[in-house]
């Protein structure tokens, strides 16, 4: 085999001259680079002598090797060992600061004016193709010398070169063999889950679903970050940003990294960093054990490229491989900073336009007032309506790239879910495809997206996976198997945390939940807020009959306009200010509803009202809140999400009615205890006259548990020997 053939002494910073061969080249692997954005700008100023090395870099990589291709090196670990040890032997000069040519230096002018996520100066097209996923490779965009940057990304490659493990589970699960997926699949498809419950301490419950396998789940004794099978590169920065593991990320991280699907429904203000940082922590590894074995099959083709057989799958159609929905942009924000915490990089291009128009938001003093877990969603930018592309090279992490040349995508539901819809003007398509390799799907807060429109998220869901309708410039030689016949999403990971469990959690779950891995289902056990008021109310919780959920609304209805509804007109007003009736109504949909029967029924045409909701202008706000206190408006509607948003302290409360308990036992204590608590603290009422009247249905199990508690929850649900039931 004929040696490299390198040019004289005097220029030794350009590669050498490729050589043609007689021997086949590989075309699908040879198409699968891509050109840097960078190098289709043309510099109109006379070029330096580093310039013109650039340039005859960026045209030699650009070629393709359409006309010309390097010709394999004799022992070509013996020489990259000799590299590698002439490199430790000599001292080598400080590297060349990196030079920014027009774009960048454009695209820091602009950054603080261009908030729009999609209008990236990353021109690149493709996926497979992308240059920065070649390690190797010279990086065109250094003016260094290029014998220097071959010698360092050898010395990378050897410093990182981590030897497959077949027990790690990022092996086991993204490499089965054909047998093993196929059996596991017809299992899922089947719907043959084998269900274990464990006990986890104080937290609650495991409900851990193992497919088609009938044998106790495997016991992983994971106590500290050591125990984890990491990247070397992140060791260290994972020790000082997490350090050791509390009692719940000891009991989520096991499943969470050996690719389980995860729904945590014990998420709280001071577990959420925690579990953020762990998630954050597993999607890097994810990424970077990707993308390291990508570098190490390139490497490997380029040495054999003889073998015209060898057959390396390690890619799937698109770049992107992990999707963060979270809700806003300040959540974004906390996310990002995790990862850039996690990874160190040297460089962060766009960070200050990163910083702009996604932090920035001071309004601290706005919400002092407000509870925490308000503070958590609302506090910073509130902004439920963007998206952003993570890209990731060997030293740089770059905010807004293109999501076809993105890493990891960050985006609330509304805002990904009209980036899917809009419509591309060239093609008259909608376009999903930067989703169909998505590997790992990351959702926090997930209560707070309750409270929007879940239609979103279920959307963001049925688009995930799915068989791209366009090329993209992938390279269909190394894409899985198991991608080409459409099983990605049997081994897709999720991660749902939420600070509760509810019917849509459970469906989401259900429906689009298919790891052949396995799914793990966290649910605390609960003492009540009934026990954590801060005064004895009278509490009477109602039972009605309700055939299935499909029809539960209307039987709710029925039975507040038969049961509920008359004993309220009966009331006596009292001498002094109004009755101060507060009806919570938690669905939007049983708001109007109730609102248009007080508005045009005969029954309520002798009961004055007024009504709040997340949709109401502040000034009607303001008065019906006003007149609900000096007693003009005898009853007051109040929606859900309008406490949700805003969290108004209503005064003048004495009577609650729940036309349904909310999800959030939050609202509970602070309708109940807050509200009421007021009343009784002005002196206004006794508390022998304040009270509560909550209806609920068999239908209404998961809410009702988080607010009388765990143990009394079946026999409220399920007794038959009565329907009403009394606590003080």
């Amino acid at each position: 085999m004929a040696p490299i053939h390198r040019k004289s002494s005097h220029n030794t910073g350009r590669i050498a001259k490729r050589q043609k061969k007689s021997f086949p080249r590989r075309d699908n692997f040879q198409k699968s680079r891509i050109e840097d954005p960078e190098q289709e700008v043309e510099d109109t100023a006379s070029p330096t002598r580093a310039e013109e090395e650039e340039d005859e870099l960026s045209s030699s990589e650009e070629s393709g090797g359409e006309e010309e291709v390097i010709e394999p090196p004799t022992k070509a670990y013996n020489l990259l060992l000799q590299l590698f040890q002439q490199s430790s032997r000599s001292t080598r000069p400080p590297k060349k600061k990196r030079r920014l040519n027009d774009d960048d230096v454009r695209e820091d002018r602009s950054s603080a004016s261009t908030p729009d996520a999609t209008h990236d100066d990353d021109f690149e097209e493709g996926h497979n193709q992308d240059s920065s996923f070649d390690e190797g490779a010279p990086d065109p965009n250094d003016v260094e010398n290029v014998n220097e940057n071959e010698q360092e990304a050898i010395e990378d490659q050897l410093l990182d070169n981590e030897d497959e493990d077949a027990a790690d589970p990022f092996e086991s699960h993204f490499s089965p063999t054909m047998e093993q997926l196929n059996l596991k699949v017809k299992d899922v498809q089947a719907n043959k889950w084998a269900s274990h419950k464990i006990q986890i301490g104080s937290l609650g419950k495991a409900s851990i679903s193992l497919a088609g396998d009938t044998a106790p789940p495997s016991k992983r004794n994971i106590r500290s970050l050591d125990d984890l099978k990491l990247k070397r590169r992140i060791i260290d920065p994972a020790q000082k940003s997490i350090g050791e593991l509390d009692k719940v990320q000891v009991a989520v991280t096991p499943h969470l990294f050996d690719y389980k699907d995860i729904l945590f429904a014990g998420r709280t203000v001071s577990n959420g960093r925690n579990l953020r940082k762990v998630a954050c922590l597993h999607a890097l590894n994810h990424l970077f054990k990707t993308r390291d074995r990508i570098l190490k099959n390139t490497a490997r083709l380029s040495r054999e490229q003889e073998e015209t057989d060898l057959e390396l799958r390690d890619q799937g159609f698109t770049r992107p491989k992990i999707l963060m929905l979270l809700e806003t942009k300040e959540a974004c924000v906390h996310a990002v900073n995790i990862i850039t915490e996690l990874c160190d990089p040297e460089q962060q291009e766009n960070k200050k336009r990163f910083q702009d128009t996604f932090a920035n938001v001071d309004d601290g003093k706005l919400f002092e007032a407000k509870p925490e877990d308000f503070r958590e969603l609302f506090e910073g930018n509130d902004n439920n309506e963007y998206k952003l592309g993570l890209k990731f090279t060997r030293k740089t992490i770059k905010f807004f790239s293109k999501f076809y040349n993105s890493d990891i995508i960050f985006a609330s539901p509304l805002g990904l879910r009209r980036t899917i819809e809009t419509v591309d003007p060239k093609t008259k398509k909608q376009d999903s495809d930067f989703l169909s390799s998505i590997e790992l799907v990351i959702v926090d807060q997930a209560d707070a997206m309750l409270m929007q429109n879940w239609d979103h998220v279920e959307y963001i869901f049925s688009h995930l996976n799915q068989q791209p309708k366009e090329a993209h410039g992938c390279d269909f030689s190394r894409v899985r198997s198991w991608y080409l016949d459409n099983n990605a999403k049997y081994l897709r990971q999720t991660v749902i945390l939420s600070a509760y469990l509810t019917p849509e959690l459970n469906s989401l779950f259900s429906r689009y939940c298919h790891n052949v891995a396995g799914k793990v289902k966290y649910q605390p056990e609960y003492d009540g807020a009934i026990v954590h008021l801060p005064l004895q109310v009278k509490q009477t919780f109602s039972r009605y009959d309700s055939p299935n959920p499909v029809a539960d609304p209307d039987s709710r209805f029925k039975y507040f306009c038969t049961a509920i509804l008359p004993g309220l007109t009966r009331l006596p007003k009292p001498a002094e200010g109004g009755q101060g009736i507060l009806i919570f109504i938690p669905s939007y949909h049983d708001f109007v509803r109730v609102r248009n029967h007080f508005a045009t029924s005969t029954q309520t045409e002798n009961i004055s009202f007024g009504a709040i909701s997340e949709y109401t202008d502040v000034p009607d706000v303001r008065r019906a809140r006003s007149h609900f206190l000096t007693g003009r408006h005898a009853v007051l509607l109040y929606s859900g999400r309008a406490h949700h948003f805003r969290r108004y302290r209503v005064r003048g409360v004495k009577k609650v009615v729940m036309y349904a308990v909310p999800d959030n036992p939050i609202f509970y204590e602070e309708i109940v205890g807050g509200f009421l608590g007021e009343t009784v603290a002005e002196g206004k009422t006794d508390p022998s006259e304040v009270s509560l009247r909550a209806m609920f249905s068999r239908w209404d199990g998961l809410r009702m548990e988080r607010i009388i508690g765990t143990k009394r929850v079946n026999g409220m649900v399920k007794d038959k020997r009565g329907d009403t039931f009394d606590f003080i």
